[in-house]
């Protein structure tokens, strides 16, 4: 039993329109019992006038003060009327205007004592309380039921407004821990482990020189070569500590320039890679060169369809150069909401590499993006 009920809560609060469609319908059907044994003699025009105001409240949602309005004549007809204190319960959900509250209730049991205006038992002294309690009564209870609802709704609103805060706070709080984690990690990899990669360069270098023997030459050159490209690597893991971090640096495979001819192929662009003779080129540079294509194929895909893409990298000028151009597009561009971030980020990347990263429109209508890092800044 509980489980089912569990079930019922569930459905009722998952936002479908249809548990509103069914409280409505019972509603509407109670009111149409309540005209139903209530209803007084009249004449056909008092029986029409009466089921309109009890087919009125499918819309009370929409319109409530007006379905109230239309509602009015039921209890001067009838007296005590179910679709009149359902129409003044669902008023009460809608506003805090407690004038406009009081008066419809007051014009309610107004209309509900009318039809027995014409007795002498209600002229009574001692009648007045009695009717005034039968009156007044049931629309006191739909106002207060309708407050009450609508309190309990902005609580719940209130509630939520809270719990997303705390979680906000607690996200900025976690943040905070991991960007001081960062920068301890940073600190320590730069004085640390840094500092003895550099003296195991230095060892091997002067290894290399004072050594007579061919092996040993080419095992120390092997080890102050590796301890560079070692330090390159801390360089850069530093920085992007400093930098902050985030969710994209994981520990996920990290691309190569071998694959760039897939890339290339799978970009969705009539594209074309061209590649010149490069020397070994660090990790971190060569993760660059891929997210700089990578970046400029999509914006071109975005914002240039139709048209034709050349990737170019090799040596230019003592520098490892990749250049992404694209033509005009031949087709309709549709407008995108862009940040510009990813160029941003590849502005960053080429910062720390030592290089420079240009962006901009070409002489013929297209776009050129293009990393630049002296080949020096590897050595």
């Amino acid at each position: 039993m509980t489980s089912l009920m569990g079930h019922i809560t569930a459905w009722w609060h998952s936002g479908s329109r249809w548990p509103a469609v069914l409280l409505d319908a019972t509603l509407i059907a109670v009111a149409g019992a309540d005209l139903a044994f209530n209803q007084m003699p009249g004449n056909g025009w008092d029986d029409i006038v009466l089921v309109a105001g009890v087919i009125a409240l499918a819309v009370r949602r929409r319109f409530p003060l007006a379905v109230f309005i239309a509602t009015l004549p039921m209890p001067l007809l009838m007296g005590q009327s179910a679709a009149s204190l359902i129409a003044l319960f669902t008023v009460a959900c809608a506003t805090r205007n407690r004038w406009l509250l009081s008066g419809c209730a007051l014009v309610y049991a107004g209309l509900t004592i009318t039809p027995w205006w014409g007795g002498g038992d209600i002229l009574a002294e001692s009648a007045w309380p009695v009717w005034g309690v039968y009156s007044l009564a049931p629309a006191g209870a739909a106002v207060f039921l309708g407050q009450l609802l609508q309190t309990k709704q902005e609580l719940s609103r209130r509630l939520e407004e809270i719990s997303e805060v705390r979680e906000h706070e607690q996200a900025l709080a976690t943040q905070k821990v991991l960007a001081q984690e960062r920068a301890h990690l940073a600190r320590e990899m730069h004085d640390v482990v840094s500092h003895q990669v550099s003296l195991i360069a230095v060892r091997a270098g002067a290894l290399q020189v004072s050594t007579q023997e061919s092996i040993s030459k080419e095992a120390a050159d092997t080890i102050r070569t590796l301890a560079a490209r070692t330090l390159d690597e801390l360089r850069y893991m530093v920085s992007l500590l400093r930098a902050g971090g985030g969710a994209g640096n994981g520990l996920a495979p990290q691309p190569t320039l071998d694959q760039l001819d897939e890339l290339v192929d799978n970009a969705g662009l009539q594209a074309r890679l061209e590649t010149g003779p490069l020397p070994e080129l660090s990790p971190p540079l060569q993760r660059a060169i891929y997210r700089t294509v990578q970046e400029a194929l999509t914006n071109a895909r975005k914002h240039a369809p139709g048209a034709a893409v050349r990737v170019q990298v090799a040596q230019d000028d003592g520098a490892v150069l990749a250049e992404v151009i694209n033509t005009a597009p031949n087709r309709p561009v549709m407008p995108l909401p862009s940040a510009k971030h990813g160029l941003i980020g590849l502005r960053q990347r080429a910062e720390l590499l030592g290089g420079t990263f240009e962006a901009g429109p070409t002489n013929s209508e297209g776009w050129r993006v293009a990393l630049r890092v002296p080949l020096k800044t590897m050595s």
